[in-house]
């Protein structure tokens, strides 16, 4: 008989794995990571199984969690769908055990043969039953608690999968109408590919508005909302994995060919699969999937083994919830609970200030983590952690890892004060600023700030800026980490004798190395004022404004003088770009490093503004696209054409497109420009359109 304390500990483990299961199932909204979940889960069944008299009928381990949500439809499954057993030793030991237990179920003498397997991926995200009846897809549903689901058939057929990816759920099976099963229910998964989400997630932020915890949560979410209209905004996808109720087909003998048949039928099946002997084959699996895991497209949290031969998964059967024939053989958890120990702030190549979390260090997703991202201070805000929280740590495949949330929502005590971004940049002390509308705050320091030196430095040196030849990441990296070069203009120091010899003296480098490098510095000399702009990397200022810049005012000294209004008159140049670069300039140590450069001897024409262009402007006033390969003209050499001729080329097409130039391998520019009626030429028609012989 149990002592009161176990009796007690099991009467907790069941509350706290209902409340879990409800917060994970039901509202998408998980407040631990599944590895917790799984050891809550498993110190209740050792519980169960050492006292059997403490087994409740209610307990979370004689069912499938989750119960239906109000709105959609109840399905009551022909065939229970039912979940397997967790293999939670993620070493090999886990494959070795489900072996055994096979190998003793089917009471096989030690020198049988080896068991036949198929192993394959345990997909993260929500798992469907779709019914196919001659072929059509009429109903689709969620697990729910096993026996009965939610009808999401609407939502489900706006699952398209990724153009080129598969993953699409087919509304009709492939085949003969005649060959077609009377009825036929696959089971699978819905899932959100990793790059997907980070799209979505990025799109999120940049409309301000919120950001997802995670694919799984996210799949889940948008299969399970009432309006299909939201879910055919979510990029999903499918793999099935097995069936449900059939009828009217005879159902191979082994659950490989199962696969194979209903890839056959179009239903989208991972290749990633494999036919394995034995706890060796098994094994070897489990190793193999792991080591490509981070390079996987989607997110998997273990693998699958299953008994191949259908015949011996009828032998074996079921135990309790479970079947005695498949296990789930899991991976280190992905996301783990850790405390949050401070808040730094981190300065990026761009200017960029990113608060990142300073963590206990914790083991999750196959390495120790110390630091996470926490994305910029609304992020930080919507999550509403704060120094000394236990926090919910992630780390997805090669993402950065990232605190996705507080656990639990109770009062704090003692108060801690809330983060707050700083003022001036940690790294320069520049003025920290936030444009209107953004959510990124950013150091103004971009020519003078250290944590921005090296992207100064490669986008100054870059062929469309100041096109200095030889000066490419590997040898910016050593200049700057070996303190060579501080700053833009310390470049056209490097001619003196003591630092020649230096520069000489760097890995690869050498006398004839240096001296070319030199020879691309002073060839840099001579440029032109709309290059120079561009070269000094002030936000927003891309090629076009800067040429406009250029173009307008003519003048370096005038266009720094020049206020907001001022700049503001200048064309396609709005406030955000006006204000960009009126706060550059407004930053002493941006001017300073101006008036060094070109004391170092840069130089270029000057002009008293909007000066009219030489020669005829056959495309003045025409936008102009370029897309494919053209025969002769490389797209800068075809920019360049344009742009003499007094015409704009654009990135995108849009019904302000006056051409689109088109080559070989021309792709979506070239579809849009067929579907808005803009005229497309290709490189003889753009000739002859700025001849004028058109």
């Amino acid at each position: 008989m149990a002592d009161p304390d176990t009796a007690a500990r099991a009467a907790e483990l069941r509350t706290l794995l209902h409340h879990h299961s409800h917060r994970y199932y039901v509202l998408d909204a998980p407040e631990i990571p599944d590895a917790e979940y799984d050891r809550l889960f498993a110190e209740l069944q050792a519980i169960e199984v050492a006292h059997p008299a403490l087994l409740t009928p209610d307990s979370p381990t004689q069912r499938v969690g989750g119960r239906m949500l109000d709105g959609f439809t109840p399905v009551r499954h022909a065939v229970p769908m039912l979940s397997i057993r967790t293999e939670t030793d993620t070493t090999a030991g886990g494959a070795i055990a489900f072996d055994e237990r096979v190998r003793n179920a089917l009471a096989l003498p030690p020198d049988a043969p080896p068991v036949e397997y198929h192993a394959e991926l345990k997909f993260d995200g929500l798992a469907i039953n779709l019914r196919y009846e001659y072929g059509v897809l009429v109903q689709a549903a969620t697990r729910g608690d096993g026996e009965t689901g939610e009808d999401v058939t609407q939502n489900i057929r706006t699952v398209r999968g990724r153009r080129g990816a598969g993953g699409q759920i087919p509304l009709r099976l492939q085949g003969p109408a005649g060959a077609l099963p009377e009825v036929l229910e696959v089971r699978g998964e819905v899932y959100m590919r990793r790059d997907d989400f980070e799209h979505l997630n990025e799109r999120q932020r940049e409309r301000g508005e919120k950001t997802y915890i995670n694919p799984r949560n996210t799949a889940a979410g948008a299969v399970r909302q009432l309006d299909p209209d939201i879910t055919a905004q979510r990029p999903l996808s499918f793999f099935a994995y097995g069936l449900g109720e059939l009828r009217g087909w005879d159902q191979p003998p082994t659950h490989s060919a199962v696969l194979d048949a209903l890839a056959a039928f179009g239903v989208p099946v991972c290749v990633d699969r494999a036919v394995v002997q034995g706890a060796a084959g098994l094994t070897a699996f489990h190793e193999a999937m792991g080591a490509r895991r981070d390079a996987l497209p989607f997110d998997i949290d273990g693998v699958v083994y299953k008994v191949n031969a259908i015949a011996l998964q009828r032998r074996l059967g079921f135990v309790t919830r479970e079947p005695r024939w498949a296990v789930a053989h899991k991976y280190p958890a992905q996301e783990q609970m850790t405390r949050l120990n401070a808040i730094e702030i981190q300065v990026g190549r761009t200017g960029k200030l990113t608060p990142v979390a300073k963590l206990e260090p914790v083991f999750v997703g196959g390495t120790t983590v110390s630091n996470a991202t926490l994305h910029n201070l609304f992020e930080l805000r919507r999550k509403a952690v704060r120094v000394g929280d236990t926090v919910i740590v992630r780390r997805a495949g090669d993402v950065i890892p990232e605190v996705v949330g507080r656990v639990g929502s109770g009062p704090r005590s003692p108060y801690v004060r809330n983060f707050r971004m700083p003022l001036a940049c940690p790294v320069c002390g520049s003025a920290v600023l936030r444009e209107r509308g953004g959510i990124d705050h950013r150091c103004t320091g971009g020519l003078f700030c250290a944590a921005q030196r090296k992207q100064a430095l490669l986008h100054f040196a870059g062929r469309r800026a100041m096109d200095i030849e030889g000066l490419g990441d590997k040898l910016v990296d050593q200049l700057v980490d070996s303190g060579l070069i501080r700053t833009l203009p310390e470049l056209y120091t490097l001619a003196n004798d003591d630092r020649r010899a230096k520069l000489s003296a760097l890995e690869r480098m050498a006398e004839k190395s240096a001296a070319n490098l030199l020879a691309g510095l002073e060839k840099s000399k001579t440029t032109i004022l709309a290059r120079f702009l561009y070269a000094l990397g002030i936000r927003h200022v891309g090629e076009a404004t800067a040429k406009d810049l250029a173009k307008h005012f003519g003048s370096l000294d005038r266009l720094m003088a020049a206020s907001v209004e001022q700049l503001l008159e200048v064309n396609d140049v709005g406030p955000v770009v006006a204000q960009s670069v009126r706060t550059f300039f407004d930053q002493p140590h941006n001017v300073r490093v101006v008036e060094q450069l070109r004391a170092a001897g840069i130089g270029w024409p000057e002009h008293d503004g909007d000066a009219p262009q030489k020669g005829p402007q056959p495309l003045a006033g025409k936008t102009l696209v370029l897309t494919g390969t053209l025969p002769t003209l490389t797209r800068d050499e075809a920019k360049v054409l344009v742009e003499a001729a007094g015409g704009k080329v654009a990135g995108s097409v849009s019904k302000k497109t006056s051409y689109v130039v088109a080559g070989m391998e021309a792709g979506s520019k070239l579809d849009k420009a067929r579907e808005l009626g803009v005229p497309v030429l290709d490189e003889t028609g753009l000739r002859e359109l700025i001849d004028g012989t058109a």
